[in-house]
């Protein structure tokens, strides 16, 4: 019989894959090994749980082997894969050989722990899945001062939700400003203020360097040497694809699993997507990118045809006492033309040749929001 599809990892990547794959009247047999139970779930609700008083099984939108059931495919959960042989075409899990005919890793990312010294920094926690939630959702539904550490998207979306939530909220960032990598300082000074409004404590330009254990609470100690009494410390430094198994099959690696336009990673018949994938030198943890390389691999893995052309995109900010969102690329603005008033903020994000390259709108001014992104894909 011919090799299965084997895919390692269960997130949205992979089983994005693997919809598509069968909405394409494809019969291949596939093989899906996943370290959790591969339960479907949508991975944004994550920054809502508190407010909303969910807990980790109210976010199944399927079980991992009802999924497996419905797609037709073969699922190994709880099973972690040790090595992929690329000579061979063959995976390693709990000592079992299991051979593929093409292999595709989605193993995701998982969220940055910075170094740090002290006798509690194990009770750091992180919240980038679903199995990470309901390890510690009781912990953090009991806990009343709730200390983050990185005001990037992810950090500065589970304030919100935390503080709505009724929790004493510290968010700690090296950053001169919130969110500083997606949007500039005019628009994180207005998110800034209706955070603190709402009761956040905001500190930039410091983060934490020792986290102890102090009778029934936790201190963390920062670089400027401040010192914080919490009862829970949330770590959103930022993702870290995975990309071990990759490493050690001699893929090539830089931030994430470099693939091609076809998803295609170094090694024949191997391929990356999602979280874990580099692509043109980004890795873009972002469900619409996933989406179109999802169609893409697809495409390449039933007829050996399409590349990925990755249009201008739009982030939608999970904020909503303020929300935002922005599209394009801002990073690199030589220029902005801004009006604030009480709708909001409406910014064009320009190149040094007056191009438009990005924008960021927020609260009222949303509306807007597609309308700018169609004309800046009219504009590239």
């Amino acid at each position: 019989m011919y090799p299965p599809l084997i895919i390692i990892g269960s997130g949205f990547a992979a089983y994005q894959l693997i919809k598509t794959l069968r909405r394409k009247n494809s019969d291949m047999p596939i093989q899906l090994f996943t370290a959790d139970n591969g339960d479907e779930y949508n991975k944004p609700d994550l920054s809502h749980v508190f407010t909303r008083l969910q807990r980790a099984s109210d976010l199944i939108t399927m079980t991992g082997k009802a999924f497996a059931t419905q797609q037709k495919i073969e699922i190994f959960a709880n099973t972690r894969v040790d090595k992929i042989d690329t000579d061979n075409h063959t995976i390693t899990a709990n000592g079992i050989c299991y051979h593929y005919s093409r292999l595709v890793l989605a193993t995701g990312a998982k969220t940055f722990v910075p170094i740090l010294t002290g006798d509690a920094t194990a009770e750091v926690i992180t919240l980038n899945s679903l199995e990470e939630y309901r390890v510690s959702e009781q912990r953090v539904t009991q806990a009343q001062r709730i200390l983050i550490m990185g005001g990037g998207l992810i950090g500065t979306e589970l304030a919100m939700d935390l503080c709505s939530a009724g929790k004493k909220v510290q968010i700690l960032d090296p950053s001169p400003h919130l969110m500083a990598s997606m949007i500039p300082d005019f628009v994180a000074t207005a998110l800034e203020q209706q955070l603190r409004n709402d009761g956040v404590q905001i500190d930039c330009l410091d983060h934490v360097i020792s986290v102890e254990y102090d009778q029934s609470c936790l201190v963390a100690t920062t670089r400027n040497g401040l010192r914080y009494k919490t009862d829970c410390i949330i770590s959103a430094a930022g993702l870290v694809p995975n990309t071990e198994l990759a490493k050690k099959a001699g893929l090539a690696v830089q931030r994430g699993i470099v693939v091609d336009k076809t998803l295609r990673t170094s090694v024949d018949n191997i391929y990356a997507l999602g979280d874990c994938a580099e692509i043109n030198g980004k890795v873009m943890a972002c469900m619409q990118p996933i989406v179109l390389s999802a169609n893409v691999l697809a495409s390449q893995l039933l007829s050996s045809t399409g590349e990925l052309s990755l249009p201008a995109m739009m982030t939608k900010v999970k904020t909503p006492r303020y929300p935002i969102q922005s599209g394009g690329n801002c990073d690199s603005a030589a220029s902005w033309q801004v009006h604030i008033n009480e709708h909001g903020i409406l910014a064009r994000a320009y190149n040094h040749s007056q191009h438009l390259t990005g924008f960021v709108v927020t609260k009222d001014n949303i509306s807007q929001a597609f309308p700018l992104l169609r004309e800046l894909q009219a504009a590239n």
